[in-house]
């Protein structure tokens, strides 16, 4: 169990990529606080985590909201004594042409792609600079370098969730803080549900898939650093 003894904030852990991260990291051991505005699906997270012998903290929360980002990150460290693994994963997602795009679809996805990871970041960074170590992984895409047709707003935050990670990465670099972005191609969850015309769900990944990635980056020893991990479809989809 390599993550033994560690401490883990996700946030999208009720569903997707965010569940399958938070459920891969408790098998390795560590304890993990769950976060996601549903508190029906982090409390299914959290009995699956339990029955395996792990431990889990519910905490619902709204990451565009400042305060209650901060309150989470405050609770983690209160109620499971420290914090050295922060996972971004909450995500929404539109799609469709720009000429066609609504405004609050484009607002929705900024404040919770983009600055909802800012927030977690910033929250967190603190606590993991007085303990001397700590790996924060922020979930991108591959929509954020390839021009995906409908995607532009998504794209567009996720591309710049990519250079806050880097400038991040630069600012905490010596501090023992490392942060690394994780950005997997198309990935089957329940984002595609709504998106009529989508590919083929058999050739995506899957969100264990980008789990095992997530516990690599985390279980790095101190002196290695996994910044930039790109995960694709074996079939070159997405």
């Amino acid at each position: 169990m390599t993550l033994a003894g560690r401490v883990a904030l996700v946030t999208g852990a009720g569903r997707g990529i965010g569940r399958a991260i938070a459920l891969a990291l408790a098998r390795e051991g560590a304890s993990v606080a769950l976060a996601a505005r549903t508190g029906r699906e982090l409390d299914a997270v959290a009995a699956t985590i339990a029955e395996s012998g792990g431990r889990a903290l519910v905490l619902p929360v709204d990451v565009t909201i400042a305060t209650e980002v901060e309150r989470v990150v405050a609770d983690t460290v209160a109620k499971l004594d420290r914090l050295d693994v922060l996972v971004t994963s909450a995500g929404v997602a539109t799609f469709g042409p720009v000429v066609e795009a609504k405004t609050e679809d484009w607002d929705s996805m900024l404040a919770v792609n983009l600055r909802g990871a800012m927030l977690a970041c910033r929250a967190a960074a603190p606590r993991m600079i007085a303990q001397g170590a700590g790996t924060i992984i922020n979930v991108a895409s591959i929509a954020a370098t390839r021009a995906l047709p409908g995607a532009a707003a998504y794209g567009a935050t996720k591309a710049g969730l990519v250079a806050f990670s880097r400038v991040l990465a630069e600012e905490l670099r010596g501090t023992g803080v490392r942060v690394g972005l994780l950005v997997p191609g198309a990935v089957d969850t329940p984002l595609w549900d709504a998106i009529p015309g989508a590919p083929d769900r058999r050739r995506m990944l899957q969100p264990e898939d980008v789990a095992r990635a997530a516990v690599l980056m985390a279980s790095l020893p101190a002196r290695a650093s996994l910044e930039e991990l790109t995960l694709l479809p074996a079939e070159g989809i997405l």
